[in-house]
């Protein structure tokens, strides 16, 4: 019988097949290690090691440091909580958007690394593109955003021919560097555990376009644009308001399935609050904020700071969101899909050894 740990293992082994160095490679496993207060160099102290724990040796982890645990994420990226934050800090590759909030998981940052380093792998002159929103320092509401709540959510900029262009500048034709930004974009499909990026479709298809051009496999692109097909299984999704960056949410296989696990030992020891989650109600006729309030056991300012209302006056028909204090609701364990790799790499892409479907039989006859 396969244990937790086996399955996360496995699901890793099966999504990241090997492939050549990369130097600016880090395993999301690596800068998730623990605290001092346990030894970061031996197996048992590695997060993905935690799930072998039982739930009431995991309480005796928490009460020596629950710092040990290394970052989770706990609920949904709508309503969610980020405990044992890490924070992306500027570097040569990336800027931070002025007043974003930056804040995730070990295994987002280190995807975002792994991204944008393939980049620079590949096209060597790379400017630094600009990381806007992660998430706020314990998670929860950001007022700009219907998500990024538990540090899985990252908005990237977009690569433009004359350098470094201006943050949320809208993307076309004429000033997107389309060679760079499909590189970004393979990447995060191919080289991390992307859930989904949402993408205006008239950037879609300029990327869709190029990457046909230089020899991309057609029935895989078909696969992971929404657009073209229309796929329920595209990573690439339209959503109104997204011409102008990526909004891309990572899976985290360790960080989203400790929190799950930890999250009800947390509240039990006081160490966190329940959490507020939120649910949508639509406005019958004559329904008003004080009725909405009683109903879901909340205030009326509550509701109104979690819809941005500068009134009282509700629109019946309209859907609010109501956020409601409670225990997180059960959860099935965190399954991380296998990535959908490409059968091969255009030769124009040739100078990174990607990950491919070849390569990934290849690797599995070897063994």
């Amino acid at each position: 019988m396969l244990t937790p740990l086996d399955l996360v293992a496995g699901l890793w082994l099966v999504a990241s097949p090997t492939w050549g160095a990369n130097p600016g490679f880090v395993s999301p496993l690596a800068l998730a290690a623990p605290r001092d207060a346990y030894d970061a160099s031996r197996p048992s102290d590695r997060p993905a090691s935690l799930l072998e724990l039982s739930d009431e040796e995991l309480m005796t982890r928490i009460e020596a440091d629950s710092g040990s645990l290394g970052s989770l994420s706990i609920g949904a990226p709508g309503s969610g909580i980020l405990f044992n934050p890490v924070a992306l800090e500027a570097g040569p590759r990336w800027d931070i958007a002025r007043g974003a909030d930056s804040w995730g998981t070990s295994e987002t940052i280190a995807a975002i690394q792994t991204a944008v380093d393939t980049v620079h792998e590949l096209f060597a002159d790379t400017w630094s593109i600009v990381i806007g929103d992660i998430s706020d320092r314990d998670g929860g509401r950001l007022k700009r955003h219907q998500t990024h709540q538990s540090g899985r959510d990252v908005d990237f900029g977009f690569y433009y021919k004359s350098g470094k262009g201006a943050w949320f500048a809208p993307g076309t034709a004429a000033n997107m560097d389309l060679p760079r930004n499909w590189a970004l974009v393979r990447a995060l499909l191919t080289r991390t555990d992307v859930e989904t990026i949402l993408l205006d479709t008239q950037i879609q298809r300029l990327l869709y376009k190029h990457a046909l051009s230089i020899g991309e496999d057609k029935d895989w692109l078909d696969r992971v644009f929404q657009f073209s097909r229309d796929s329920r299984d595209a990573v690439l999704r339209h959503v109104s308001g997204h011409r102008t960056h990526y909004h891309v949410r990572f899976y985290n296989a360790v960080a989203q399935e400790l929190g799950r696990r930890v999250h009800p030992l947390l509240v039990e020891l006081g160490i966190m609050n329940p959490p507020v989650f939120t649910v949508r109600h639509v406005v019958r006729p004559g329904q008003t904020l004080g009725h909405l309030a009683t109903r879901y056991g909340t205030s009326t300012r509550t509701i109104m700071q979690a819809n941005g209302l500068r009134t009282s006056q509700l629109l019946a028909g309209r859907t609010y969101r109501i956020p409601v204090r409670a225990a997180a609701p059960p959860t099935q364990p965190i399954v991380v899909p296998q990535r959908m790799l490409p059968p091969v790499t255009p030769e124009a892409l040739a100078a990174v050894d990607w990950p491919t479907l070849q390569s990934l039989y290849t690797t599995s006859t070897e063994r």
